[in-house]
């Protein structure tokens, strides 16, 4: 099932959630080759003079990305969101998403992401700042409210309907839950009732079944996917084919695995740098690893640890190959 934002028809209605410190150009680019229909990137402050920075000049690297490229902007100032959406629009974003989704304290200390949703004036003027700054689709990201006593997503999402928002994803959660328990889908199903513009539902959506699952209970337009792709990009493929055919296919081959994985690894290297992408690429390695944890294998857990503590690209690479060749031998044995 395709949809579309402005002019831009999405090959499917599955998006890549943007994740601070994981959605990176390198691991955006996997998901779209592995059936992600839109990705956007890690947020990006509405602060230009934070902008200078190697951190954020990386954020803003959409280099060889498929369209639609989405850059999501954070902040709590009306004029700072709209000068930052057309600064982003003019050097090539097309669709620019605002952030009223994030829990963390330190952009909710600044009133910014999620603690935007407490003051709904102030919603309103950035929604419609931003909307009139840029002539590209604008896009919203936000939780179902504050906390279970204030769940405004609803209002919300009809005033960002009425200031010209094209799409909304709504994570189902409130702030107060940031990651913990579970998802719940009443308040999407609420706002796509209360709205006529596409709908993402986002939370807790880890495999093929509970995303026609969150669907048909919401009956919202597509699925947004988080923290499930760490480690796992081709939950993509496999959701996809799964609203094709109706039928899961069979889970990637350890080797194809590896594959990915190292591939992957060698692109962080090369868009950090050798030092940075060799920090960077640990914490994919052990979401890669997990994927395929087995508890028995001691050898295979001596092999994770190095690649955690290897500090040149080379040496990372080599213990990578090693530990999924290790648990491949270990599964062929099992299986005999």
């Amino acid at each position: 099932m395709s949809l579309k934002i402005g002019p831009y028809t999405l090959a499917n209605n599955l998006a890549l959630a943007p994740m601070a410190g994981v959605t990176d150009l390198p691991f955006r680019l996997l998901c779209r080759r592995m059936g992600a229909g839109i990705a956007a990137g890690e947020m990006l402050t509405s602060d230009v003079r934070l902008w200078h920075t190697e951190k954020s000049r990386r954020r803003m690297d959409h280099s060889g990305e498929p369209e639609p490229r989405v850059v999501q902007i954070a902040g709590g100032d009306a004029q700072m969101m709209a000068e930052a959406a057309q600064r982003n629009a003019d050097a090539g974003a097309q669709i620019i998403d605002i952030n009223m989704g994030c829990p963390a304290k330190k952009v909710c200390n600044k009133a910014a992401g999620s603690a935007l949703m407490r003051d709904e004036a102030l919603v309103r003027e950035i929604l419609a700042a931003v909307v009139k700054a840029v002539s590209v689709p604008v896009t919203l990201k936000m939780r179902t409210g504050w906390d279970a006593l204030n769940k405004n997503a609803p209002t919300i999402a009809r005033m960002a309907e009425d200031s010209g928002i094209q799409a909304l994803a709504i994570h189902g959660r409130t702030r107060a839950c940031m990651y913990q328990g579970d998802a719940e889908y009443e308040t999407i199903r609420a706002i796509k009732r209360a709205v006529s513009i596409p709908i993402f539902a986002n939370g807790d959506i880890d495999s093929p079944r509970k995303a026609k699952l969150v669907l048909e209970q919401t009956g919202a337009d597509g699925v947004m996917i988080g923290r499930s792709a760490q480690g796992r990009p081709w939950i993509f493929r496999e959701i996809a084919a799964y609203f094709t055919s109706g039928q899961e296919l069979a889970a990637p081959s350890i080797a194809e695995v590896r594959d990915i994985m190292l591939a992957h690894l060698r692109d962080l290297h090369a868009f950090y740098g050798e030092e940075a992408g060799v920090r960077v690429a640990r914490k994919h390695v052990d979401w890669y690893a997990k994927s395929h944890a087995s508890g028995s294998l001691l050898s295979g857990q001596a092999l994770r640890h190095a690649v955690m503590q290897a500090s040149d690209a080379r040496t990372q690479l080599e213990c990578a190959h090693e530990y999924f060749s290790v648990v491949s031998d270990a599964s062929l044995s099992n299986a005999a």
